[in-house]
């Protein structure tokens, strides 16, 4: 839907406290994190904005957000 927010905390309430032990001691989980949730806001900006850009490369941002969201869960299920 246009406008949701898909940002990791939202995505994941019920890891809520793995996600924030996570942001403490994994850098690497922590970047993931963040490039993530700059993704969501860029598409939500773009969406609710109808900002001027193609089809294809909105579908490109949501896949490679949906990359991403995958390897933070994955790494939350360790």
């Amino acid at each position: 839907m246009l406008g949701e927010h898909h940002d990791i905390e939202n995505e994941f309430p019920e890891y809520q406290q793995q996600i924030e032990e996570l942001k403490r001691i994994n850098p690497a989980f922590f970047a993931l994190m963040k490039e993530h949730d700059q993704l969501d806001n860029e598409i939500r900006r773009l969406e609710e904005h109808a900002q001027p850009v193609g089809d294809t490369y909105i579908e490109e941002l949501k896949k490679k957000r949906a990359f991403l969201k995958d390897r933070v869960y994955e790494m939350l299920k360790q």
